[in-house]
């Protein structure tokens, strides 16, 4: 990208404007989210159907996320990111309008796939202004997105318990959020590439440092679905406990992690990423230590928050690690990026087989181990530290050298 230097004034409004951006990225799945058995319904699938078309979002992210470098090349990092995230906030209306299982397969493909490339364009201008700034943002701005979800979960709350048509809600939240991220857009850093600057290529296989980085990110999210989509099931399953108890052990995980996401940034910056990594890795195992013995819910729940603690940070730290490890940013969070999803998309299946043929107490051990890998492999993510340039922002900005 162009070595344009900012002011220091528009770094930081930048960095409220990707933190705007993340908001609006995770609104949009929040949104979704709390519509699922309404679009079951309309499109009259069963509940393995429905796991068939919720593969989709994920398959089509995974194909579609190493074209977001090659975009932000062509159009700019501005251009790019306002029209990505148009689409992706758009995209928000097409599963609910779908009529039978094969059109909610193609609407969820198309979903995914914006939602990966805003997720790599987002990313990557993250990762440059936490450069230009010489100091962690990262885990902040995932919080937004945390936070946005739980926004847009709310309203979704809200409309379901109204009856509303989820069509006129997705569209009236597709509309809304759209206008916001348009808006936000205006402020984040308009990067170019140089003149010499060969473009990345389409599709590519990620490079062997976002590979290193992307197993630790494979751990942190193999958990973190896990959790989600079974820490309930645990409760009433396990521990025989009510609807309601074992649904709010999930809110307080979502909680748990949106907390520490927001509050993250400080322990980066005052122990590094790696440090920061390891101790995540201990507190997510003993949260899996303690969910594998409870014989209390508070016990499991205490266990389900304590994992929520720990790995919040870990998927911020490997986008921004992976930023810059090597000559191209987009591709390797792409690469990244890629790992991860297909984590999400593989954990909550591996979990119910794995509870099938033994026990869900077995399924969380396993979990509990991979947490354990956390500790033993954080070392990759040294450039994460190593990297960050230690910027003094000038008052006035230094013209752009192209012609």
């Amino acid at each position: 990208m162009s070595a344009v230097v900012y002011e220091q004034r528009e770094v930081r409004r930048a960095r409220y404007a990707v933190a705007a951006v993340f908001a609006v990225h995770g609104a949009v799945t929040g949104s979704f989210a709390t519509r699922v058995p309404w679009i079951q319904d309309h499109a009259g699938v069963s509940a393995g159907q429905l796991g068939l078309a919720l593969a989709f979002p994920a398959i089509g992210a995974s194909v579609a996320m190493p074209l977001a470098g090659r975009i932000s090349h062509r159009f700019g990092a501005r251009t790019a990111l306002r029209g990505l995230l148009a689409l992706w906030t758009l995209a928000l209306v097409l599963p609910s309008l779908a009529p039978s299982l094969w059109t909610l397969c193609l609407a969820l493909f198309v979903y995914g796939a914006s939602a990966g490339m805003a997720d790599v364009a987002m990313n990557a201008l993250g990762v440059d202004v936490e450069n230009r700034l010489g100091k962690s943002i990262m885990s902040g701005l995932h919080g937004m997105w945390s936070a946005g979800a739980l926004v847009g979960s709310a309203a979704g709350t809200l409309a379901a318990h109204l009856g509303s048509d989820a069509r006129l809600h997705h569209a009236l939240a597709a509309v809304t959020l759209t206008v916001l991220g348009l808006v936000a857009c205006q402020w984040v850093l308009d990067l170019r590439p140089t003149e010499d600057e060969e473009p990345p290529p389409r599709f590519a296989l990620p490079p062997k440092s976002a590979l290193l980085i992307g197993a630790v990110g494979f751990c942190a999210v193999f958990a973190e679905g896990a959790a989600l989509d079974w820490s309930a099931v645990y409760l009433r399953d396990q521990l025989e406990t009510s609807a309601g108890l074992a649904a709010a052990c999930t809110t307080g995980f979502m909680l748990t992690m949106a907390v520490a996401r927001l509050g993250g940034d400080a322990v980066v910056n005052r122990f590094g990423s790696v440090r920061t990594v390891r101790a995540s890795g201990v507190l997510a195992a003993l949260g899996g230590v303690l969910i594998v013995v409870a014989n209390q819910p508070a016990v499991a729940m205490g266990g389900f928050a304590l994992m929520g603690l720990g790995i919040a940070v870990v998927v911020p730290l490997c986008f921004a690690a992976a930023g810059r490890s090597g000559p191209n940013p987009s591709q390797a969070i792409a690469g990244v990026a890629t790992i991860t999803y297909t984590s999400g998309l593989v954990a909550p299946s591996a979990i119910g087989g794995l509870a099938q043929l033994t026990s869900l107490v077995v399924s969380f051990g396993l979990v509990t181990v991979l947490a354990c890998g956390l500790v033993a492999f954080a070392g990759v993510l040294r450039t994460s530290d190593r990297g960050r340039p230690k910027v003094t922002l000038p008052d006035a900005p230094v013209p752009d050298p192209r012609p």
